[in-house]
């Protein structure tokens, strides 16, 4: 299982994590950038394992992606965009390693698209609601992940920018 997800906050990779805790019952993996896992050695311990952009040792960790995805009792967590943006933004500019991964998995791969939002209404708290659909990946096609999870995107944006306090 593959999941497409936007990257709003540090804290993304743990609701994920909770997420598969809940309903999902895979073995949980995610990548993080090199200089991330650096500062925080302990994702090592739940799941994480390290890119680093424009080096050749990318190669490695998308192989490794694709062993993971191998195996239908693993879950990875991708963040397509490669970094944190605002929850604000309209839609996610995906990197290439997206496009690698899914061209080389010849469609046997289940991916859900995952978009979390946070509001906080009246509340001293924030609530995060996360919005999540199975993409109907049936094999690759330059660029149409991005698309359909910009589409995705935009769609959770609406529902969220409609909700109102009850």
């Amino acid at each position: 299982m593959l999941i497409i997800a936007n990257h709003v906050s540090w804290w993304d990779g743990l609701w994920v994590m909770l997420l598969n805790i809940r309903l999902l019952n895979r073995k949980f993996h995610f990548m993080m950038l090199s200089e991330q896992m650096k500062k925080s050695r302990w994702f090592n311990y739940v799941g994480g394992y390290s890119v680093q952009k424009k080096s050749k040792s990318i190669i490695e960790s998308l192989q490794y992606t694709l062993e993971l995805l191998s195996s239908n009792r693993n879950m990875v967590l991708l963040f397509p965009q490669g970094k944190i943006q605002s929850i604000y933004t309209p839609s996610i500019q995906f990197e290439r390693g997206i496009d690698h991964i899914l061209k080389r998995t010849k469609g046997n791969v289940q991916v859900l698209f995952l978009a979390n939002m946070v509001d906080y209404f009246s509340n001293a708290k924030p609530t995060l609601y996360m919005y999540i659909q199975e993409y109907n990946y049936s094999g690759f096609v330059p660029g149409k992940v991005q698309t359909d999870y910009d589409s995705f995107y935009a769609q959770c944006t609406r529902e969220q920018t409609n909700k109102v306090e009850a």
